[in-house]
């Protein structure tokens, strides 16, 4: 994939930099006029669909997912595509079965995608397997990300385990993907040097300016053997972003490491940002707290967001004073539950959970469903097992699932489409629907009144076939 020490380049400006940022609210009016100048660049990759953008195109900017990732790869003919993947979750937030999964995954590569990023949040190759074996029959590039995380388990050895099964599960890549900006700079570089001395696949370092750390992570990650890294255009960098892309050039321009890319071209496009930057900044979309660095996660060992979380709900109970009870907590819940990364969702369950327990202040009186569903299994298998003593305190004898979840899906593509069947009027709608159904239908029912012309002024019956 990269013969020489040339450093390659996957630009987040598309995805995870407005997603960080703005909550995922860039159009794409806003990117039209500045596609042909990013596929000019010279890119490893444009990394510009999956993770919330699928959601927030229906949700929030009455756009089609598809449509979008058809239009960018019509202006950005010479550069492949990534998309972020949460593999059995795909882009939604439950398990879905595999005839589900492939076709997606097939739609994805047929409408643009060359570069499918798959994860899971518990590091349960399981949950990853079937992803992985839909992008290779695709003849994409699977890139599998490992859930970056702290705590006593997650050891160099654990992490170069996991690298190791996923390089024997047909990756052709591996990411270190550290959404909750938790690396430091020298924490990097032997982890990248422990990941390259035992697989043979090249290496991809994700990280976030959250703690500030980022570009020299980055640099770090880079000198231990990394050959590819996310960066963002500057003017939607930083903060909880990434590195800035025209920095990182830099600091490689005329080194071993020179990405060869055009620092000229690329203040061009900063211009283009920048004019952007203002008007979300102007209309409210980014905050400039969200650009601040806040070191909070390297004290507390959780993420940002989480923590955020964790006040909001103290404050809602009146129990502000109990964060530092709760602080303490997290790691306790964290260990009884066989120590999960925390991210998205698992971050939120764990925070949750430890809330319950402070406030009620007694440990696990009140349960959420979603801990009982990690306890029992449901989400894969944690990285560290559960004890059955405790498991049993939480679930009681309710079933254990120890296989991998999705194995207990019945194929359910043919049933999708028969409930969404008056709407479809492309083949990838079926698929929207299956992510987001009623957010979906919300869109398919806009977008026929759109075409049929029904507006505020139609009849009551036409308002009831088509309701907006």
């Amino acid at each position: 994939m990269n013969n020489n020490n040339k450093i390659l380049i996957t630009e987040t400006v598309l995805r995870d930099a407005h997603q960080s940022l703005l909550a995922t609210r860039m159009p794409i009016e806003d990117m039209l006029p500045i596609l042909e100048k990013l596929d000019k660049v010279g890119f490893y990759s444009l990394e510009c669909w999956g993770g919330a953008t699928f959601d927030s195109c229906l949700r929030f900017l009455n756009e089609d997912p598809w449509d979008r990732l058809r239009t960018i790869k019509k202006k950005c003919p010479n550069t492949k595509l990534q998309m972020l993947f949460r593999g059995q979750n795909m882009l939604g937030y439950r398990h879905y079965a595999d005839d589900v999964l492939e076709y997606f995954v097939k739609k994805s590569v047929d409408n643009g995608i060359d570069i499918i990023r798959i994860f899971d949040a518990l590091n349960d190759l399981k949950n990853l397997k079937t992803a992985i074996k839909a992008a290779k029959s695709e003849k994409a590039i699977a890139q599998v990300a490992i859930s970056y995380t702290t705590g006593p388990v997650f050891t160099n050895d654990y992490y170069v385990d996991y690298a190791k099964r996923i390089e024997d599960s047909g990756a052709d890549s591996i990411c270190i993907k550290d959404m909750a900006a938790l690396l430091t700079p020298y924490k990097t570089y032997e982890l990248v040097k422990a990941i390259k001395e035992s697989v043979n696949i090249p290496i991809q370092i994700h990280t976030h300016t959250t703690s500030g750390l980022a570009s020299m992570c980055l640099l770090k990650g880079i000198e231990a053997g990394a050959t590819m890294i996310d960066t963002a255009m500057s003017p939607l960098a930083l903060g909880t972003s990434h590195a800035p892309t025209e920095s990182m050039v830099a600091a490689l321009k005329d080194t071993k490491f020179d990405t060869g890319l055009d620092l000229i071209l690329l203040n061009e496009i900063r211009d283009y940002f920048m004019t952007l930057r203002q008007k979300y900044i102007a209309s409210g979309l980014i905050d400039p707290k969200m650009l601040a660095t806040d070191a909070n996660a390297l004290i507390y060992q959780v993420p940002g967001g989480m923590l955020s979380n964790l006040l909001s709900q103290l404050k809602q109970a009146g129990k502000e004073d109990k964060l530092q009870d709760v602080l303490n907590e997290v790691p306790r819940v964290r260990e009884d539950s066989g120590y999960p990364p925390l991210v998205t969702p698992t971050s939120q369950i764990v925070g949750t959970q430890a809330v319950y327990n402070v406030i009620l202040n007694e440990r696990y009186k009140m349960c959420t469903n979603e801990f009982k569903d990690l306890v029992a299994g449901k989400y894969g298998t944690t990285p560290m097992p559960i004890s059955d003593e405790f498991r049993k305190k939480i679930i009681g004898n309710a079933p254990v699932v120890n296989c991998r979840p999705a194995d207990l899906l019945k194929p359910e593509l043919e049933t999708l489409r028969k409930e969404v069947a008056e709407y479809i009027e492309q083949e990838e709608d079926v698929l929207s629907y299956a992510q987001f159904p009623k957010v979906a239908v919300d869109f398919f029912k806009k977008r026929q009144n759109k075409k049929y012309g029904i507006n505020s002024k139609c009849s009551d019956k036409e308002k009831n076939i088509h309701p907006i």
